[in-house]
């Protein structure tokens, strides 16, 4: 349509070319395609002159219309895609989303005020289209080869317990020495009862056990805090605890293996404010 609207403005296939940049031989080609599928002539040619038909010059009326609304709609589209304005919808875990990336969004949201933003936080990954996710903050390797993704770095998690728990039953010196200890064992685990600990290239899988196991890693920390046993926590969430002298980091040269930090979507083809606060995210967040 937008072919033979060039070509009945011009009145000419030469003319028609120069001011689309599209080929003589393809505008030819698609008109022609075109009258034979509808099965009526819409110009007239000779060898000197080209004019529409009566059909023609009736198609034309309607299909100009169509075409601009076509670039319109186009225009729009461009906007959203170059506007710093509109609705970022974002996914991810609850305590991470707390931890580190609220900071963040509070930075993004005093510099881009005309951008609204809706975070769903929940241990589950989102659904894209049910939930009209923007960007999901995932931990993990993202096995969906249909998502793109873009990686935004390392999540360790290290090793807590409270002076009481380790003034009763001692401190670990080895890994393998928490197969005496009462460990509070994350059920969201994939095998919540063995846990991998690494330093550098050394690798040890240790059988833990515990009275409490929970899928939440603020009751995890609860726990620990309350002389429960050990946990395996990141270092932002810990840190307050930390601080304070609730918890002490135990195993100091050993952690779970790092966990990669991703931004998911489903397109590269997003719009500018979802683009920008992703740079934005990947130059901020700070993930130990």
């Amino acid at each position: 349509m937008i072919f033979f609207v060039e070509v009945a403005r011009a009145l000419s296939f030469t003319r028609a070319s120069k001011a689309s940049g599209i080929p003589i031989a393809t505008l030819s080609r698609r008109v022609a395609l075109m009258e034979k599928r509808v099965g009526i002539r819409l110009f007239q040619r000779t060898t000197r002159r080209l004019a529409l038909t009566e059909p023609g010059r009736r198609y034309l009326e309607r299909c100009e219309r169509i075409v601009q609304d076509a670039a319109l709609a186009q225009e729009i589209l461009k906007e959203a895609s170059e506007q710093l304005t509109g609705h970022l919808r974002l996914s991810m875990p609850v305590e991470f989303g707390l931890t580190l990336i609220a900071p963040v969004i509070d930075e993004f949201a005093r510099l881009y005020p005309e951008i609204t933003v809706d975070a769903d936080l929940s241990p589950r990954p989102a659904d894209f289209v049910d939930e009209s996710i923007d960007v999901s903050i995932r931990l993990g390797e993202i096995r969906d080869p249909s998502l793109i993704v873009r990686r935004l770095g390392n999540a360790a998690r290290l090793f807590y317990a409270s002076p009481s728990y380790l003034a009763r039953y001692g401190v670990p010196q080895h890994p393998k020495d928490l197969s005496e200890h009462q460990c509070i064992v994350q059920s969201y685990m994939a095998q919540p009862g063995i846990w991998r600990l690494v330093s550098g290239k050394r690798s040890v899988d240790v059988n833990v056990h515990g009275r409490f196991s929970t899928n939440n890693v603020s009751m995890t920390q609860k726990f620990a805090e309350q002389g429960h046993g050990i946990a395996a926590l990141s270092p932002p969430n810990a840190r307050p605890a930390y601080d304070s002298g609730a918890v002490r980091q135990i195993l100091p040269d050993w952690s779970f293996p790092l966990a990669p930090v991703h931004a998911v979507m489903t397109s590269r083809l997003v719009p500018a404010r979802v683009r920008v606060f992703v740079d934005f995210l990947a130059n901020r967040l700070t993930v130990i």
